[in-house]
């Protein structure tokens, strides 16, 4: 969980003031902006699974919402993505119950009140919203790089960083502020820091998923070098009003349904989940939720009486609703019964009309056979005369006979179809009236419940007549100025509660569904930027290799020689020249391509290829750039930096604390975007004992003093400010933004130490300060390193102490590395000469960039054995060269440069914490007590000679007498 809120928005954390004596109360002030507090977990399984009390902080690295058993624990049981979450909450549900949905998961939480819910939700969409658009900005080192949880502070830090949000308009800021739900700045006390101490945890708050975490946790708390952290064990009440109306118990029940799956890792005590819909609209699918008790409208009220009149007394259990349902059920019966009825008379007017046609030709028929009987039979034994004379009479009645069949047979067929048809006919009116005898059975009951549904009408319309009048009284009463009755009163309260619960609800998912739009289409922009990214970077590889292709054949067979004005000779000044081409200034803000890898001024401001350089030293500058550029997206630098986001992430509910692990760290080096945040620990930690005796405004004091006071020492500060760093773009010309910050820590010393004042040494230590920290916190980095880390009159008129360093660290040179020493020996090469501008500056201006804060960074931390750790180590790294070397001109000369030429830092640091070991400060501090005295010794004979010398020369002086040419000459 993650945390850090101010206000009502965001995780912001300013830098730690270790004012206070008491650790714990140190410990609250710097976590007193953080987004963190007591929420109940849903988790478990079977019979163990149920709310438990957890300690949820938001961290702004990842975005992620850590949450752990105690508020002091220190390893996470688990963490919530926030940056891709959406968040709902049922306004009938349990009172401050919500749920938060990730990539296949469901977390769901209860706060202790509905305000404290509004709360965390409000902040958790703030974070998302703010994470999201940073990423979106453009302005990070890489994609996935993570946010900050402290803004990053220094030159560097704010010139790297540049919170902007990509394309904020000023409406859709409008549009989440007007769907924002109204809630109480700090959660009603019960978020934040200070929840800690009022909540605890209760005792069956255990995991055996979590078990082995649980364990460590409790574990830590026995290591050595943790007595700062707070051991109190804390214990958590979930107290809730049980007085306390919400507005879950007025209305009727609506909520997204859709099935959870069964391979959830965070099942829902409950089936009622909620289903989106991503695209061009969000789709949602209502149903009731039968799973808990409703509560009955007003409709519902007037029906069972409850405004005055028992539920016996009302004639039926049925709603208004049920009896229209009724009603439209028995006009479609009725409907129904009409047509049936209408086509039953159809089929009897069809059976009427079929019958009289049977009888009709049944009629036919026997007329036909009457007719058949009364034709004549023909005589056995015609007489031939005869017969001729008869033949045509029988022939037609042979015809009219034949016709008769024909039309008897054809009728014979009608009647039986008309046989098996009238049968038919019968079967279907013997069904029919079947069915309406039970349609008239079913209209007799409908009828039945026709008159119980009109009575329930008429008692229904009686009680909304009495209610009419009874508010007609209450009107007339309440403009008398008479109270409401108690149960009516509470019976609008919760009507209210209601109406504003779903209101605040309405709100809330409306601010989701527009927020997750436009997390959807920043998502969708950023993947076609880096699909674009990738075809620019693909188009600029194939220049590149074709390029370079052209040199290697040149290479293999070289024709400048042979001419002046040859190809290859200009396809070799075009590469040169655009190998020396720094990023144009009209490409430096391009979101998708670069045309350089290397920028003009590198992550600290340092200018990586100096113009005023020869072509050669140019190109040299250029090709350690792309080396140490390479050197720093290696594996190993990667994992480093993982290394720190867990480690950072596991001390999120308490300071730093001093331990192996953390020095290990340190010696790697610390990431840049924390470095900010690292430093000034360490800076708070070594000058703890300074400001807790002294007022918070200190530094500001100081100020005041200088700009009120003339300062000897102001002359020589305005004189070395533009001669600090001048390769580095924050202190180049008086105009930058780095200048009036240094004059301003240098003036503030010169008055807080004024034994030393000003010293040339004293602005290159603040100016690297600068670059990461605030004026105050570089104010007091120098104090640290000038009175905690280097012996007193280090940076005194004298500089005592820097001289009895090179005389202990010629010691160490003699025990380290006894052949390089015996060399430099043996050609009368004075190496401290060189050594001592790394001891008065701590390197700076003698390595690349990269390596000098990564000895920063061990030095901030270890103290002054880390210069002497490296200075050993830079001339083991490069001894082999050394020996090689057998001119005293040749081994200085070398040594002006070579530290510049060591650029792998990883090999580096294992020579200085590996090779050189055992080193014991224990040593160094013995050997400068024994030097010491022999500098002491040596500088008091030199300043007696001095003495001496001065008062002779005053004795010469007045026993000679000046005298002129002219006067010689007379």
């Amino acid at each position: 969980m993650h945390e850090a809120e101010d206000g009502s928005t965001g995780a912001r954390a300013a830098a730690t003031r270790p004012v206070d004596v008491a650790a714990e109360v140190e410990g609250a002030k710097e976590q007193a902006s953080k987004l963190c507090g007591y929420l109940n977990k849903l988790s478990g399984k079977g019979p163990l699974r149920g709310y438990k009390p957890r300690w949820f902080v938001y961290d702004p690295r990842r975005c992620y919402l850590y949450y752990f058993k105690t508020p002091h624990d220190a390893l996470p049981l688990g963490h919530v993505e926030i940056g891709d979450a959406c968040f709902s909450y049922d306004v009938e549900g349990e009172e401050g119950q919500f749920e938060i949905r990730t990539t296949g998961k469901e977390f769901l939480m209860k706060a202790a009140t509905r305000q404290v819910m509004h709360f965390w939700l409000q902040q958790l969409q703030q974070k998302r919203w703010e994470y999201s658009n940073a990423r979106g900005s453009g302005q990070r080192d890489s994609w996935s790089s993570p946010t900050l949880a402290f803004p990053p502070t220094g030159l560097v830090g704010k010139d790297n960083y540049a919170p902007v949000f990509a394309n904020l308009s000023d409406g859709m800021e409008k549009v989440r502020s007007d769907f924002a739900m109204e809630t109480e700045s700090d959660g009603g006390r019960m978020v934040g820091i200070q929840s800690a101490r009022g909540a605890s945890a209760a005792s069956t708050n255990f995991s055996l998923k979590n078990f082995g975490t649980e364990l460590r946790n409790s574990m830590s708390y026995l290591r050595p070098g943790r007595g700062g952290v707070s051991r109190r064990s804390m214990f958590y009440t979930n107290s809730t009003n049980s007085n306390t109306t919400t507005s879950s118990s007025s209305a009727e029940e609506w909520e997204l349904v859709d099935a959870p799956t069964k391979d959830s890792p965070e099942q829902k005590p409950h089936t009622d989940t909620h289903r989106h819909s991503f695209g061009s609209s969000f789709h949602f699918d209502f149903a009731r939720n039968a799973s808990r008790p409703k509560k009955p409208l007003l409709r519902d009220m007037m029906a069972s009486g409850r405004f005055g009149r028992s539920a016996e007394s009302s004639p039926a259990e049925c709603n208004g609703s049920k009896a229209s349902d009724a009603l439209l059920r028995l006009q479609s019966q009725q409907e129904a019964l009409g047509r049936m009825q209408r086509e039953q008379a159809e089929l009897r007017g069809e059976l009427a009309s079929q019958t009289e046609l049977v009888r009709l030709l049944q009629q036919t028929l026997r007329t036909s056979q009457w007719d058949r009987q009364q034709v004549p039979r023909p005589a056995p034994a015609p007489d031939p005369c005869a017969a001729s004379d008869r033949a045509p009479g029988w022939a037609g009645t042979e015809q009219e006979s034949g016709q008769l069949e024909a039309l008897l047979q054809e009728r014979d067929g009608q009647v039986q179809d008309l046989c098996g048809h009238m049968e038919r006919l019968a079967l279907e009116k013997k069904s029919l009236q079947q069915e309406l005898k039970g349609l008239k059975v079913k209209v007799g009951e409908i009828n039945d419940q026709l008159g119980m549904l009109m009575e329930t009408i008429q008692a229904k319309d009686e009680v909304i007549i009495k209610l009419s009048q009874e508010s007609s009284e209450q009107i007339v009463n309440q403009s008398d100025g008479s109270p409401l009755p108690a149960k009516d009163q509470e019976e609008m309260d919760i009507l209210k509660d209601s109406l504003q619960g779903y209101k605040s609800q309405n709100k809330f998912l409306n601010k989701e569904i527009l927020e997750l739009t436009v997390l959807r289409r920043n998502a969708e922009s950023r993947e076609k930027i880096l699909d674009a990214k990738c075809t620019a970077l693909e188009a600029k590889l194939c220049q590149v290799e074709s390029k370079y292709l052209v040199l290697l054949q040149e290479l293999k067979d070289p024709v400048c020689s042979s001419s002046e004005q040859s190809p290859a000779r200009e396809v070799i000044s075009r590469l040169l020249e655009d190998a020396l081409q720094a990023e144009s200034s009209d490409h430096q803000d391009h979101p998708i391509f670069k045309p350089n890898i290397v920028s003009e001024y590198d992550t600290f401001g340092f200018k990586t290829v100096p113009e005023e350089e020869e072509e050669e030293e140019r190109l040299v500058a250029k090709v350690r750039a792309l080396e140490l550029k390479s050197l720093s997206m290696t594996d190993q630098e990667v994992s480093i930096g993982v290394k720190w986001e867990n480690y950072l992430a596991s001390t999120m509910n308490r300071d730093l604390v001093r331990s192996p692990e953390l020095k290990a760290l340190f010696r790697y080096g610390v990431p840049h975007e924390h470095r900010s945040q690292v430093w000034r620990w360490c800076v708070s930690f070594h000058v703890k004992k300074f400001r807790n005796n002294l007022s918070p405004d200190y530094y500001e004091t100081l100020l005041n003093v200088a700009r009120d006071k003339p300062n000897p020492a102001s002359k020589q500060i305005e004189l070395d400010l533009l001669r600090t760093l001048p390769n580095n773009k924050h202190y180049s010309s008086p105009s930058a933004d780095g200048v009036q910050k240094l004059r301003n820590v240098l003036m503030a010393f010169s008055w807080r130490n004024p034994d030393i004042g000003y010293c040339q040494g004293l602005n290159r230590l603040a100016a690297i300060a600068l670059l990461y920290l605030e004026q105050e916190d570089a104010f007091w980095s120098l104090i640290a390193i000038v009175e905690v880390f280097m012996p007193r009159d280090y940076y005194t008129k004298t500089l005592l102490g820097s001289q009895v360093d090179q005389r202990v660290f010629k010691d160490l040179m003699c025990e380290k590395l006894p052949r390089l020493h015996s060399h430099f020996e043996q050609y009368k090469v004075d190496f401290s000469l060189i050594t001592f501008n790394w001891f008065l500056v701590v390197f700076v201006d003698s390595v690349v960039s990269d390596i000098l804060f990564k000895i920063w960074d061990s030095f901030l931390y270890e103290g002054p054995k880390i210069i002497f750790r490296f200075a050993l180590a830079f001339f083991k790294y490069r001894e082999e060269e050394f020996l090689k070397l057998e001119d005293s001109t040749a081994i200085f000369k070398y040594l002006r440069y070579f530290t510049r030429t060591i650029l792998d830092s990883r090999k580096l640091m294992n020579i200085a914490f590996g090779d050189m070991n055992p080193f014991p400060m224990r040593q160094i501090q013995n050997r400068r007590s024994f030097h010491l005295e022999k500098v002491r010794l040596e500088l008091t004979e030199l300043e007696a000679i001095r003495q001496t010398f001065l008062r002779e020369r005053e004795t010469s002086q007045e026993r000679r007498s000046f005298v002129s040419d002219d006067e010689e000459d007379n």
